[in-house]
């Protein structure tokens, strides 16, 4: 087993121990949702609430374990295996932090939930730019159209820009700090354009390999 993965399963057992020893210091009913303003707008059962991210993390990393040996191009995968091990390991630091944020909240330590996503946030989405940019050819990790899957200089090149674009969109998001009404929109926004311009990127340039 990958370090990786070890570091995970103990991100997991901590939430899990976490939630167990919190169990009793918080209400029947907890918050587990936050609007744009990152006010509540929803509440589940305190069993519920606090056992729904270890259980999102086992079956997130599952799904991470698998992927790697089940991808018909896995040797790629292998030549960036270990910026998608520290990407693994960022993701259960993100779950976990999260985990914490609700069980805060709901002993009665109340704080702009959006605005103390946003820098875990910006870290995830700088950190995804450099996965992305050293990423290979394969069919689960990064930016897979059906340009950058038929044309490996399409991939390279979608990805080179795709990565710059992502480590923007970190930087990006911290602007939200300071601009706590609009700070989901600053957020998101930037992703949602990078996500539509990449697709059209690597579609223009497969057309443009396509012609010559």
């Amino acid at each position: 087993m990958r370090k990786s993965e070890l570091f995970a399963i103990l991100i997991i057992i901590v939430s899990i121990l976490v939630g167990f020893f919190s169990y009793s210091q918080i209400p029947d009913r907890i918050a587990s949702h936050w609007n744009a303003q990152g006010e509540v707008d929803g509440y589940i059962s305190r069993f519920w609430g606090l056992s729904v991210m270890p259980i999102v993390s086992i079956i997130m990393l599952l799904v991470l374990i698998f992927i790697p040996k089940t991808d018909p191009l896995k040797e790629n995968v292998q030549k960036f295996r270990k910026y998608f091990d520290g990407f693994i390991m960022l993701i259960f630091l993100f779950l976990f932090y999260m985990h914490l944020l609700t069980i805060l909240w709901n002993k009665g330590k109340e704080f702009n939930m959006i605005q103390f996503m946003i820098p875990a946030l910006a870290l995830l989405f700088y950190y995804s730019g450099i996965l992305i940019s050293h990423a290979e050819k394969n069919w689960f990790i990064g930016i897979r159209t059906p340009w950058t899957l038929s044309s490996e200089n399409v991939w390279q090149k979608t990805h080179k820009l795709g990565g710059k674009f992502f480590k923007v969109c970190g930087a990006v998001s911290l602007i939200g700090l300071f601009f706590p009404d609009i700070a989901i929109w600053i957020v998101i926004l930037p992703v949602i354009f990078t996500a539509a311009y990449l697709t059209y990127f690597s579609y223009k340039e497969y057309r443009k390999e396509f012609k010559k």
